[in-house]
């Protein structure tokens, strides 16, 4: 290989994207101690780039700008220039994003942040261009003015960034009182919010872009159990549909792409996220347990397998990203002209996929003759009167998207993030062991099982989680996603394999969360861990991003904890989460839709199914396959094995469960008060009945 000209400090490094600056001409620093004090020691202001390594536009920004010799040379004459990935350092990304929306501009990435040696943060933006244009300025004059600035105004920098520490500060402090109702109320008026904005035409929320929105639409599904609210349930199934059915979904390889660029899911930004996989997967288990289409199982079922196959290391833990990008243009390795079709398939073949996947000559790809694929027709329309028997399509549509898949493969691939994130891990862990439950698919099982394996022995030291792995050792002490979404992986496990020692283990990271991240003087949750590195701030959310935010999966894991305790602190716990954000999911359902569904489960009350029998004969296997295809959203299984002595610290509702006849017996408790014992599906199904506390 060629030597590099320009070696900078991040060659040092273990991230990815971090690595891919490695070789800029801007002399970058990581994030750290030896950054800081220089900034410190010369009065020199900060450039804090954050960026992630499958991000399109932070590519192209370092293409223009990072590569440029004449612009870093204005970054490395006027700052101290620190490179973050937004994946290991998501505290910092937290923190200077609600800076840069404070200083009245859109976040995102790359997020560009100018700070003082103190790392206070006094002018920012996003993506900046070499010159001007898109309506924004020029990054050279850019740097110059942000030079200048701080070099001639420092009392109008200071007092800006004491405004900006104020603004943080008031962040942390949640709107509520505590003293606000927590009714169904607050339910049904979020709901007839979701539905106000929702596209009744290609679903989901608003025009362009358009995001997946996975914490609303599994609060939609929620929504609709009650027969009168049915309406919201065929709104989260009609958007599911409509992802499926287009371009942000991959139809020849699985999986789902980050968003779409345009309002009908047509054309999308082309990154595959784990968690954004995770998520999706799920909530079309959960239409699936609605409805029974088919449709959504394939969705889970080739998601789950892209995952298996693309993103997935060979100890089971799940790597992060997928590029957007391969050979320098974003999509290239997904999109498809119909010649390149008909050189795989041949006419007949190339003609059908093609117009089942409206592949034209003119193509759909802005600056491109190629086209992404997305269902455009369906196996009877006439327009594929091809001289093929209708009966035939199904069959010859799989084999042509095998055949396409299989020449795909052999493209130039884009980059893969090996990154094994904590947070996301839990995520995956838990869409894979509810695969395998509802799906009755073994090697689901054997993915969630081994990943969560894969986390105790790689990603836990001692009682702390650490935040990821990459190069044989994981890195960072967690944050509350971690413990939160691992947690939640981990009761899924337990009740996947009726195996107590993950809920063991669950349990003392739940301690060690109140421990480490619960704020005692306010309330709620810290993003930070307790023994952290002293930062400007320190954040706290209950908002719901791409992910529901962790401080619901916190409180959700209280619930689960409580019903599977019965230590009523946990429940009191997640109560006091609920009213001090009940104000805030009142007037945003959006952001807070996460704690929302928390607060359905809260309302309702989480019912314990328990099942008195052995799980290796057919009659409790078929009893838990009933179970699990139903949509109940607010259940927890136990598993009682008959003769078996219980466990200390057993919660009540297990003692004195016995099997009636000798038979697989069910008893369903809530409350603190079970059923009578039932042994048929005819005595179980009702004991199941929804008497959700949906609606006003």
């Amino acid at each position: 290989m060629p030597l590099k000209k320009h070696t900078n400090r991040l060659a040092r490094e273990s991230s990815p994207y971090l690595l891919q600056h490695a070789h800029n001409p801007v002399d970058w620093y990581p994030w750290g101690e030896e950054a800081l004090a220089r900034a410190k020691g010369e009065g020199r202001p900060i450039l804090l780039s954050i960026g992630y390594s499958a991000c399109h536009w932070c590519h192209v920004m370092e293409h223009e700008s990072f590569e440029n010799e004449a612009i870093a040379e204005m970054m490395n004459r006027h700052f101290v220039n620190i490179k973050v990935d937004r994946e290991e350092r998501p505290d910092l990304d937290q923190i200077y994003q609600a800076a840069v929306q404070l200083f009245g501009q859109s976040g995102g990435w790359p997020l560009t942040v100018f700070l003082t040696p103190d790392q206070e943060p006094f002018y920012g933006g996003t993506y900046f261009p070499p010159d001007s244009r898109y309506g924004r300025p020029g990054f050279p004059s850019v740097l110059l003015s942000v030079a200048r600035f701080y070099r001639t105004e420092k009392q109008k920098v200071a007092e800006g960034v004491a405004q900006v520490r104020e603004a943080l500060a008031q962040m942390n402090q949640a709107s509520a009182d505590g003293e606000e109702e927590l009714t169904a109320g607050l339910l049904g008026e979020a709901g007839e919010h979701l539905a106000r904005y929702f596209d009744t035409v290609h679903g989901g929320f608003g025009a362009q872009p358009k995001f997946p929105n996975v914490p609303c639409l599994s609060l939609l599904l929620r929504l609709g159990r009650r027969p009168d609210a049915a309406r919201y349930r065929e709104m989260a199934c009609l958007a599911l549909r409509k992802m499926s059915e287009g371009g942000i979904f991959d139809q020849l390889g699985g999986g789902y792409h980050r968003y779409s660029v345009d309002a009908q899911w047509l054309v999308p930004h082309f990154e595959k996220m784990l968690y954004d996989n995770a998520l999706i997967a799920r909530v079309n288990l959960e239409a699936f347990q609605c409805t029974g289409e088919a449709l959504f199982e394939s969705a889970a079922r080739s998601t789950l397998d892209f995952v298996l196959r693309e993103m997935t290391d060979e100890e089971g833990g799940f790597y992060s990203t997928l590029d957007a990008d391969s050979e320098g243009e974003e999509g290239k390795f997904y999109v498809w002209t119909p010649e390149q079709i008909v050189e795989v398939l041949g006419p007949r073949d190339g003609k059908l996929l093609c117009g089942y996947y409206g592949v034209t000559g003119a193509g759909n790809l802005e600056g491109t003759a190629a086209s992404v694929l997305s269902v455009c027709g369906s196996a009877e329309h006439p327009g594929f009167d091809l001289g093929i028997p209708v009966e035939s399509i199904p069959a010859l549509l799989e084999e042509g998207r095998r055949r396409l898949l299989e020449a795909r493969e052999k493209r130039v691939r884009p980059f893969r993030d090996e990154k094994i994130l904590t947070a996301w891990n839990g995520l995956m862990i838990s869409a894979f062991a509810e695969a395998a439950r509802v799906l009755e698919e073994p090697r689901f099982a054997a993915a969630a099982r081994r990943s969560a394996d894969f986390g105790l022995r790689h990603l836990l030291s001692g009682s702390t989680l650490l935040h990821g792995f990459k190069d044989g050792e994981g890195r960072i002490p967690g944050y509350l996603d971690d413990y939160a979404y691992f947690v939640a992986a981990l009761l899924d496990v337990s009740e996947l394999t009726h195996e107590g020692g993950y809920q063991e283990q669950a349990l003392a990271l739940t301690h060690a969360t109140l421990h480490q991240f619960w704020d005692e003087q306010h309330g709620g949750f810290f993003f930070t861990p307790r023994e952290h590195e002293r930062l400007i701030h320190r954040p706290k959310t209950a908002t719901d991003h791409a992910m529901p935010s962790a401080t619901s999966a916190c409180a959700l894991n209280l619930l689960r904890l409580f019903s599977l305790t019965e230590r009523v602190e946990f429940r009191e716990r997640a109560a006091d989460v609920l009213r001090l954000h009940a104000r805030e999911m009142k007037e945003n359902p959006f952001g807070f839709a996460g704690l929302l569904s928390v607060l359905d489960a809260y309302l309702e009350g989480l019912r314990e199914i328990v099942v008195v029998g052995d799980p290796d004969e057919a009659g409790t296997r078929e009893i838990f396959r009933l179970i699990h295809r139903r949509y109940q959203p607010n259940k927890v299984m136990i598993l009682v094995r008959p003769g078996d002595k219980l466990p200390e610290g057993a919660p009540d509702i297990l003692k004195g469960k016995k099997q009636r006849d000798g038979r697989t017996t069910v008893y369903v408790c809530r409350h603190f008060t079970c059923s009578a014992p039932a042994t048929t599906w005819e005595e179980i199904e009702p004991l199941l009945a929804s008497s959700a506390t949906l609606g006003g």
